[in-house]
C-alpha cells in the first residue's frame, strides 16, 4: 500500500448532526465504525491464519487517519487464497446457477485446485467474468423487478473484495446510510427514522423512490467515485470487467452500459458508493448550509426518507434533489416520490383545514402512521406490516402448503416454524402486535384447510388442529425493544 498524493476532490465535511440542536435520528453520523464494529478484529486465531488480516486493520487504519489517502495496491488482498476459500463458504449452497451451470458443491469438490486456478488468473490479470443470467421476480405491484444471477466464480471475485473496501468505505460513509454495511440492519434504519420523528421538529416528510436505480447506475461516474479511493488500477479494471460483462437472456447476450445487476455479491457496496457521492455528502452539505429548520435522513441503499421542520425546505429540497440527481443519470419516480404531512401536530393541523387523517408512508415493509399513545395520548409513530406485504406472504404459504399438502404434519410444521418465527422477528416491533396475530391465525387457518382435505374423511376437528398449532408454530410476541431504548444503547 503506497501513498501517491492527495485526492484533488473537496475534502469531506465533517459529519455534524442535524444543524438545529443537539443529534438525534442520526446521532450515529460520527467518523467512527457502527457499534460493534470496533469490536470486530480480524486478528489470526490460528498461526496459520496470519498475514491478511492484520493487513485489513493496517488498510482500516490508513483510511481512518487520511480520509484523502488513494490506495494503490489492493489487487494482492483481493486474490489471496483464503479470502476467496472464506468467500466461497460465505455463498447460499442452493443458490441458482449461472450461465456456466455451475453449483456450490460440485464447485467444492476440488475446491483448492479450484481456487489456486482462480488465485492465479486473477493475480496475472487473465480472469474474464461472464455475463449474469437475467432472471425476473413479481413485485409488489405486480411488475417484474429483473435480478442477475452470477456465475459461481464471479460470486466469488465479488465478494471477496467487499470485506477490503469496507475496510476503507466504513470510514467515509456517513451516518444515515444503514443500507449493507457491517454491524447495520433495516432495524437500525427503521429506529433511526422512528427517534428522528419524534424527538426532531418534522411537520413534513419527502419519501424519495430513485426510479431503477439499480438498472440506471452509470459505469462512468461509478469508476469516477471508486477512483476517490481506489487507485489500483488492477482493481479498478476488475470492476470494469463485472460492469461490462453483460446480460444473458434467452440465450442472448446484451452488452449494458448502465446499471449493475441486483443480485451479485459487490452490487450493494458499489450502489452504496454511488450514493455516498451523489447524494449523502450533498444532502449533508445542503441542510447545514440551506435548510431554515430541522432536516433528518434515513437511507437504506436507495430507499431514502427525509423529515422537514419547514415545508418550504421541503419543496426546494425536492427540486434541488432532482436536478443533483439528474447530473449523475439518475431521475425521482413521478408518482411514488410525495411530499406529506407527518409529525407530532399534523392530526391537529389538518383537522384545521377540514381535511383526513394525516397520510402514511411505507419504508422497509413498514407502514407508518401518525398516531398516539394510550397512556398519555402523545404523538407516536405506529408502524404496522404493509398489508400488500402481509397479504402476499399468506399467498406463498398458500401455495407451498397445496404442493406440501401429503407430506408429514412434523415436516409441514417445522417449515411452518421456520416461516412463521421469520415473519415475528422481523415485523416484531412495539404496537404491530395485532397484525403479528392476524398472520400467525391465518397460516394456522391455511394449515387446517389444507389437511383437512388430503382425503374424504380427513376433516381434522379443530381441538386437534389447536394442539398442531400450539406445538409448531411461534406464538405472534413482540420481541423488538422500543427504537428510543434501543437507540440510545447503541449511540
Amino acid at each position: 500500500m503506497n501513498e501517491h498524493g492527495k485526492s484533488d476532490r473537496p475534502v469531506v465535511p465533517e459529519k455534524s448532526p442535524n444543524n438545529a440542536g443537539p443529534p438525534a435520528a442520526e446521532e450515529t453520523e460520527g467518523r467512527g465504525l457502527a457499534k460493534g464494529n470496533l469490536r470486530q478484529h480480524n486478528a489470526p486465531r490460528t498461526p496459520s491464519r496470519t498475514g491478511a488480516p492484520s493487513a485489513l486493520e493496517r488498510v482500516r487504519h490508513a483510511a481512518r487517519r487520511d480520509r484523502t489517502l488513494r490506495f494503490t495496491a489492493l489487487l494482492h488482498h483481493i486474490y489471496d487464497t483464503a479470502r476467496l476459500r472464506a468467500a466461497y463458504l460465505a455463498l447460499k449452497r442452493e443458490a441458482a446457477p449461472g450461465v456456466d451451470g455451475e453449483t456450490w458443491q460440485h464447485y467444492g469438490e476440488t475446491l483448492e485446485d479450484n481456487l489456486r486456478h482462480l488465485s492465479e488468473r486473477l493475480k496475472r490479470g487473465a480472469y474474464r467474468a461472464k455475463p449474469v443470467r437475467r432472471v425476473y421476480i413479481s413485485k409488489d405491484d405486480g411488475r417484474p423487478r429483473p435480478l442477475g444471477v452470477p456465475a459461481l466464480e464471479d460470486k466469488i471475485v465479488q465478494r471477496a473484495p467487499v470485506e477490503v473496501f469496507n475496510a476503507i468505505y466504513e470510514t467515509d460513509f456517513l451516518g444515515f446510510s444503514y443500507g449493507f454495511r457491517p454491524g447495520r440492519s433495516q432495524h437500525h434504519a427503521l429506529d433511526a427514522l422512528y427517534v428522528g420523528l419524534l424527538t426532531k421538529k418534522v411537520n413534513g416528510v419527502l419519501d424519495v423512490d430513485i426510479s431503477r436505480f439499480f438498472d440506471t447506475l452509470d459505469h462512468g461516474w461509478l469508476v469516477k467515485f471508486v477512483e476517490h479511493r481506489i487507485a489500483d488500477r488492477r482493481v479498478v479494471r476488475l470492476i470494469q470487467k463485472w460492469l461490462n460483462a453483460g446480460v444473458l437472456e434467452e440465450g442472448k447476450r446484451t452488452r449494458v452500459e448502465e446499471g449493475t445487476p441486483q443480485g451479485g455479491s459487490a452490487s450493494p457496496l458499489l450502489a452504496n458508493i454511488y450514493l455516498h457521492y451523489a447524494f449523502d455528502l450533498w444532502v449533508h452539505a445542503w441542510r447545514r448550509t440551506r435548510a431554515h429548520g430541522d432536516v433528518i435522513v434515513v437511507r437504506f441503499a436507495d430507499d431514502i426518507v427525509l423529515g422537514f421542520q419547514v415545508k418550504s425546505d421541503a419543496e426546494r429540497f425536492w427540486v434541488d434533489l432532482a436536478e443533483r440527481f439528474r447530473k449523475f443519470h439518475l431521475a425521482l419516480h413521478p408518482e411514488k416520490t410525495r411530499l406529506l404531512e407527518f409529525g407530532a401536530f399534523a392530526a391537529e393541523h389538518r383537522r384545521r383545514r377540514g381535511l383526513g387523517k394525516p397520510e402514511t408512508f411505507n419504508f422497509l415493509g413498514f407502514t407508518h402512521i401518525c398516531g398516539k399513545k394510550r397512556s398519555n395520548g402523545r404523538f407516536t409513530v405506529l408502524r404496522q406490516t404493509i398489508r400488500k406485504r402481509l397479504q402476499a406472504k399468506l399467498s406463498e404459504v398458500k401455495t407451498e402448503l397445496r404442493r406440501r399438502m401429503h407430506d408429514p404434519i412434523p415436516v409441514v410444521g417445522a417449515w411452518l416454524r421456520a416461516v412463521v418465527g421469520g415473519h415475528i422477528r422481523y415485523y416484531g416491533v412495539p404496537m404491530n402486535g395485532p397484525a403479528l396475530y392476524v398472520f400467525r391465525s391465518q397460516v394456522g387457518w391455511l394449515w387446517h384447510r389444507t389437511l383437512s382435505r388430503r382425503s374424504q374423511t380427513g376433516y381434522v376437528p379443530w381441538d386437534r388442529m389447536q394442539r398442531l398449532l400450539d406445538r409448531w408454530l411461534p406464538p405472534a410476541r413482540v420481541c423488538h425493544p422500543y427504537p428510543l431504548r434501543r437507540f440510545g444503547v447503541i449511540t
